[in-house]
């Protein structure tokens, strides 16, 4: 089926000794969809980014590849099973040239030796396809901005042909240009036909690039909203649980000063 789950979580629980993290979470991928997960902090979206990735091991519930069950337990587990996690710290080595970071773990070889050569093709053509720009494929990665640093670490995941990337807070703490950026890869990849899972607290960012908001509230559910058809007021009301808040008290001052 075409518009069938790559990636589907049903019922997911998982506790932390009296800590009940996650309750009965159900979330679903799509192949060429970004799906931004959105909520407070506490709300679980890293406990349930973990569960996905391999980091933590679910108590209960159900994790479908394609419609058929699967168990991840590590993080070998998922990354056979296409799904590919760039984490907010990003996780490169900044004495390393982009080259380097990008194969680390999954070096190129010929005859036991490095195929320095065959790496840094495939490094130049996997950036150009992805349209990323940055100055050698040969400079170290603590040479480059921001933005450039988010955009080789999501490259590097791509390296093992995912279905499916995670995106842990990728604008965090970047400029407008380099957000920028960052938002032109995620909509290639969807392009790609990849099932993106975006988590950010900018909301900015999830209306520019998801076609679907998934709200967690206290480890649950608390609605999916398609982006064309749901207001930045109805998509907050869901993350505190509340129509009244401060975010639509503050727009409801600033809309009876300016009118």
């Amino acid at each position: 089926m075409p518009n069938e789950p790559v990636l589907a979580l049903r019922g997911i629980s998982k506790r932390f000794g009296a800590v009940q993290a996650l309750t009965e979470v159900d979330l679903e991928i799509r192949p060429g969809e970004v799906l931004a997960l959105v909520g407070d902090n506490g709300a679980g979206k890293s406990t349930l980014v973990k569960t996905v990735a391999g980091v933590h091991t679910i108590d209960e519930g159900t994790i479908e590849r394609h419609g058929a069950p699967v168990q991840i337990h590590r993080p070998h587990d998922a990354q056979s099973l296409g799904i590919a996690t760039v984490y907010q710290d990003l996780a490169l080595c900044d004495n390393l040239d982009v080259v380097a970071n990008l194969f680390l773990g999954n070096e190129l070889r010929s005859a036991a030796i490095l195929d320095e050569v065959g790496m840094e093709k495939r490094a130049q053509e996997l950036l150009d396809t992805l349209s990323i720009r940055i100055p050698s494929v040969r400079v170290p990665v603590a040479s480059l901005s921001g933005g450039q640093r988010q955009v080789v670490a999501i490259a590097r995941a791509l390296i093992g042909e995912p279905q499916v990337v995670i995106l842990d807070e990728p604008t965090a703490a970047l400029g407008v240009e380099q957000t920028a950026q960052v938002l032109d890869l995620i909509e290639r990849l969807r392009e790609r036909g990849l099932g993106v899972l975006l988590i950010s607290h900018n909301m900015a960012d999830v209306q520019a690039v998801a076609d679907r908001v998934a709200v967690l509230r206290l480890g649950r559910n608390n609605g999916v909203f398609p982006v064309r058809e749901t207001s930045h007021e109805e998509i907050i009301a869901a993350i505190t649980g509340a129509s009244d808040n401060a975010v639509t008290r503050r727009q409801a001052r600033t809309t009876e000063k300016n009118p």
